[in-house]
């Protein structure tokens, strides 16, 4: 059983930045897809970032392209979210998802439905 532990959240003033981070506790890190979700209040979860078992391919969101980055380190099983120039827009619970992956290729997955392990979410609060 893979679990996944989100940290980093908080508030911060919009223009501000956080880095959210994902630690799994389970073997082959390394097979895993990532991604990041977030869920607003009163919205649907969406997609945020996704990134390959290798890192070498990613996904950003339109809202986000430009401001976050997402990254891994397989040596470590962990994920990480870095986000600049936040904006109120931004402020919702962000969650790290995971998925074994069963090819060598470097894909990513942007569906909720196509990802088998989640975080608990952390809280992100931007105040403007």
């Amino acid at each position: 059983q893979v679990q996944l532990v989100e940290s980093g959240g908080g508030v911060v003033q919009a223009g501000g930045s956080l880095r959210l981070s994902c630690a799994s506790s389970g073997r082959a890190f390394s097979s895993y897809a990532m991604g990041w979700f977030r869920q607003a209040p009163g919205k649907e979860r969406e997609i945020v970032a996704a990134i390959s078992w290798s890192g070498g391919s990613t996904y950003y969101a339109d809202s986000v392209k430009g401001r976050f980055t997402i990254s891994r380190d397989n040596a470590k099983n962990t994920v990480s979210l870095q986000m600049n120039s936040l904006k109120p827009e931004d402020t919702a619970v962000y969650y790290c998802a995971g998925r074994l992956v069963y090819s060598s290729r470097s894909i990513y997955y942007r569906s909720e439905s196509e990802y088998t392990y989640w975080g608990q979410g952390t809280q992100v609060t931007v105040s403007s």
